[in-house]
Order: C-alpha cells, then structure tokens, then sequence
C-alpha cells in the first residue's frame, strides 16, 4: 500500500483536490470520532483502522466498528500522532501519508496538529516518505534542511520554524528570508513565490513548516 490517507475530525474537505486526494488512497484511516464523518460519505470504502481514545466516537460506533478500533489510552499525544504511528506500524511500505480534516472547527487542534506536522521527522520514522496536510485552503509540510521547493511562480507561502537559532536564505520569494530571525511565528509567513522553483538554504539542519496554497 503506496498511500494513505489520515481523516482527522476538523472540518471535512469540500474542494475537488483533497477530495481527489482522499478518492484515490489506497487506504483510509480515521482519528476516532472522524469515523461519523466518514461514514457520511456513503459513497467510500470501509477505513483500514480508527485509532484513539475513543473519546469522541459513540459507544454505539465502538461496537458496531470493534474490529477496526484501535483503542489508545495513553494522553501524551494526540489521536493524529497515534494514527501516524499504526500507519507507519502496520504499513510499513507505504510511502505518502495524506491528512485531511486536522484543521478547522477548533483552533486548538489546528494550532497543535500544524505543530506536530514540523514535529513528525524528530518524533517518528518517517524516512523518505512524503507526508502533507491538506485543507480547503491550503497544504502544510515540514523540512528539515537545505531543499529546492517546485511551487510555481506567485504562490502565496509562509514558513514557520520554533528554532531561534535557524537562519534560512532563499532564493525565488518575494521577500527574502535572508535576514529572518525566528523568534515569532508570524515572522516568515504572507510570502509569495516570484520563481518557479524556491531555494531554501538551512545554516545548520532543524525543522521548518511550510504552507502554501
């Protein structure tokens, strides 16, 4: 299995490309309580799995969907980073990971889960796979060094990053990241591409978060 999709329980997609993205996985897996909003979607095949808590999802739906529940108990993260972990778990091969529905409807869960996609190469095994968050509005996806970003010229982008200590220079945005100190989230973001392609250069390797739509 190449490719996976993560239905979180934000907002459902509506617009025709993360709805392509989710039509053409080859597997689905919901974040506990996502499983009503798959389920409403009558026209898509059984998911692989429902992993958390179960905090949000009907004791009725727990029963009726047991073989397929896996139920984590543990609170240090959240039910998205538990989702990752049974897909890197148990499929090991595959090799794009897609989340949809982790934004929206709270912005506490947007906040940390956009949080966690930076954090995902430090706290998991991901490899070479390529891992996005996609919404309504946009995609999100972390680096972690010096990379070459084919985006097409005039998209808007923002780049986040926690360390302090991280200096990025760039070529092909608008305005250059050259003397960009990240102490403050919003500091790098509202950006544009003014080429094609996006050279980012790390002066040492940590983790960055990129959006764009």
């Amino acid at each position: 299995m190449n490719s996976i999709v993560i239905l979180g329980n934000g907002a459902f997609p509506t617009e025709p490309y993360p709805l392509y993205l989710l039509d053409s996985a080859e597997g689905v897996v919901c974040c506990d309580g996502a499983l009503e909003k798959w389920l409403s979607q009558d026209a898509w095949a059984r998911p692989l799995a429902v992993v958390g808590d179960m905090d949000s999802l009907p004791q009725e739906l727990q029963e009726r969907f047991s073989a397929l529940v896996v139920h984590e108990t543990e609170q240090d993260y959240n039910d998205l980073t538990k989702a990752m972990r049974w897909v890197l778990r148990e499929h090991p091969e595959v090799t794009e990971i897609v989340i949809l529905g982790a934004t929206g409807l709270r912005e506490d869960h947007t906040v940390g889960n956009l949080g966690l996609l930076m954090e995902f190469p430090r706290l998991l095994d991901l490899g070479e796979r390529k891992v996005s968050m996609v919404s309504d509005y946009g995609t999100a996806f972390a680096i972690t060094g010096s990379c070459d970003l084919h985006l097409g010229e005039g998209r808007r982008i923002s780049i986040f990053s926690a360390d302090n200590s991280l200096r990025i220079g760039s070529t092909g945005l608008e305005w250059p990241l050259d003397d960009v100190v990240f102490d403050a989230w919003w500091k790098a973001t509202l950006n544009r591409t003014s080429a094609p392609v996006v050279s980012l250069h790390f002066n040492h390797p940590s983790s960055a978060l990129i959006i764009v739509d």
